[in-house]
């Protein structure tokens, strides 16, 4: 995967999506607030660095744990959910790959990358659908987000498992998706 990260921003509004889990510890948690400091909150449209993102979701890998940010992850695909039924890129409670392929939208909107990374659709039946993430997104964050999304359309039983990971060199990570 091209992990690059030139001239690839994100709105604010993602960081803003994983600061607003931590408001409570702002003091606790300075050197996570510090990577953000000095960039334009104004607005959710505003153009961010991608590359504040991915060290946000770094050092809360490193510093508070994996789970942690698939929390933040399932907050984020809810509140995407959200956002994409308010834009009516779906309506109500869709099918799964209705939501994954407003996801695919939803990350070329959010994400400006000149090289066009984000999400693809590998494949996908009535109970399940594989997701390959080709942008540098923190693969344990994208865990908690594809539960959340696939939650919000309403089905129950939902697995997310990451099957292939560019960290143990996969080309790409690839996400199956499994629900009753």
């Amino acid at each position: 995967m091209d992990k690059s990260t030139d001239n690839v921003t994100i709105y604010a509004g993602v960081i803003d999506d994983v600061l607003k889990n931590y408001q409570d510890k702002k003091l606790e948690y300075k050197e996570l607030f510090d990577l953000a400091s000095g960039y334009d909150f104004s607005k959710p449209t505003n153009k961010i660095p991608i590359q504040v993102y991915i060290q946000m979701c770094d050092w809360i890998e490193k510093k508070l744990g994996k789970f942690n940010l698939i929390r933040i992850g399932r907050a984020i695909g809810e509140s995407t959910y959200e956002m994409m039924i308010k834009n009516n890129m779906i309506v109500g409670k869709c099918p799964p790959i209705d939501v994954m392929k407003a996801l695919i939208i939803t990350a070329q909107k959010g994400v400006h990358d000149p090289k066009k990374r984000g999400w693809e659709i590998v494949s996908s039946n009535e109970k399940s659908i594989v997701m390959r993430k080709t942008q540098n997104f923190n693969s344990v964050l994208q865990i908690g987000l594809l539960d959340g999304l696939i939650r919000k359309s309403g089905v129950v039983g939902v697995v997310v498992n990451l099957t292939k990971e560019v960290n143990l060199g996969a080309e790409f990570d690839e996400y199956q998706i499994t629900w009753l």
